[in-house]
């Protein structure tokens, strides 16, 4: 924008300067000052001396706000507006004292440290977290093996055993009556039959295999010696089975006490007796070989489950990971 003076050519008057208002300030505050102690001399109800007092700073007012009007007006049109001829300005008091700077405080100066309330958080320490004990792992111990036994195995061999007795003493029988002349070739199968259905036959039978069994389980793992030895025990338990198949067959209940003698001695030296008892010592032999030779392997097998039983041990506990 260009400057009025270089635009009209016009000379423009400067404003006035701060003293001149300054100074016509101070006249308009002497002005109300007189005028106040004019109005003051003059006696007045107590009523009214607020009110006067009111009229007089609004009187020193108007005719600082006066004045500053007339310092507005007697400047130029195109003049710029002095801040201190404003209202504002004029009603300022310039001859108050300012108020006196506080003294330097020469005292030390004391920290008083912060006090920490429950408002505030409280930062905790940090507590130190001792490392777990590890925990002890529990690992069953292997059971040791069981022993096998061989008992089962020679009662089954002593039901075979019990079946060849049967068939060798049925042999004899035919055989002694063939011999008395009772049995030929045209009733052989007849008689056969006839001695199965009877007391005689079937009760050494039974005793026998009674006998081979209860040797088998006193035995048990034992080796062929054994069966050798003992095996003759299991011949007399035959040769009494077939005593007593002959008082069944009587039978005894229908015998008086010497009828049931003379029956008994009649049957202790009969061929099929002494066929009884060796057929039963033969058959324990060579059947009880085979009850032996059993027994030897479940023993083998024993001994090597006991010995993976004591590897195990000695290895210890084996942490298997899924």
């Amino acid at each position: 924008m260009s400057d009025p003076k270089s635009s009209y050519g016009e000379p423009v008057e400067e404003p006035h300067g701060v003293d001149d208002v300054v100074g016509r300030a101070n006249e308009g505050l002497a002005d109300a000052e007189a005028a106040r102690r004019d109005a003051g001399a003059t006696e007045t109800p107590p009523e009214e001396t607020s009110a006067d007092a009111a009229d007089t700073s609004d009187t020193s007012r108007a005719d600082a706000s006066a004045d500053a009007a007339s310092t507005t007006a007697e400047a130029p049109a195109g003049a710029e507006p002095d801040p201190w001829d404003s209202p504002e300005a004029a009603s300022l008091d310039y001859t108050s004292t300012p108020a006196p700077a506080p003294a330097a405080d020469d005292s030390p100066t004391v920290v008083v440290p912060p006090v920490v309330t429950p408002s505030e958080p409280v930062i905790a320490e940090p507590a130190v977290v001792a490392a777990a004990a590890p925990q002890p792992i529990f690992v069953q111990a292997p059971e040791a093996p069981r022993p096998r036994g061989n008992r089962a195995a020679a009662g089954a061999i002593g039901l075979l055993a019990a079946l060849a007795f049967a068939v060798l003493y049925l042999a004899v029988w035919l055989g002694v009556d063939a011999i008395k002349g009772d049995v030929t070739g045209e009733n052989v199968g007849t008689t056969a039959l006839e001695a199965l259905a009877t007391w005689s036959l079937w009760v050494p039978v039974v005793v026998f295999f009674i006998g081979f069994w209860l040797l088998g389980a006193i035995i048990n793992r034992g080796r062929w010696g054994a069966w050798v030895i003992f095996g003759i025990l299991v011949g007399v338990a035959a040769y009494g089975g077939h005593i007593l198949g002959a008082l069944f067959q009587a039978p005894f209940w229908n015998l008086t006490a010497s009828e049931g003698a003379k029956l008994v001695e009649a049957e202790l030296l009969a061929p099929l007796a002494i066929a009884a008892f060796i057929i039963g010592r033969e058959l324990t032999i060579w059947f009880g070989a085979w009850a032996a030779a059993r027994a030897k392997r479940v023993t083998e097998l024993n001994v090597e489950a006991q010995r993976e039983y004591e590897r195990t041990l000695e290895a210890g506990p084996q942490l298997v990971q899924q």
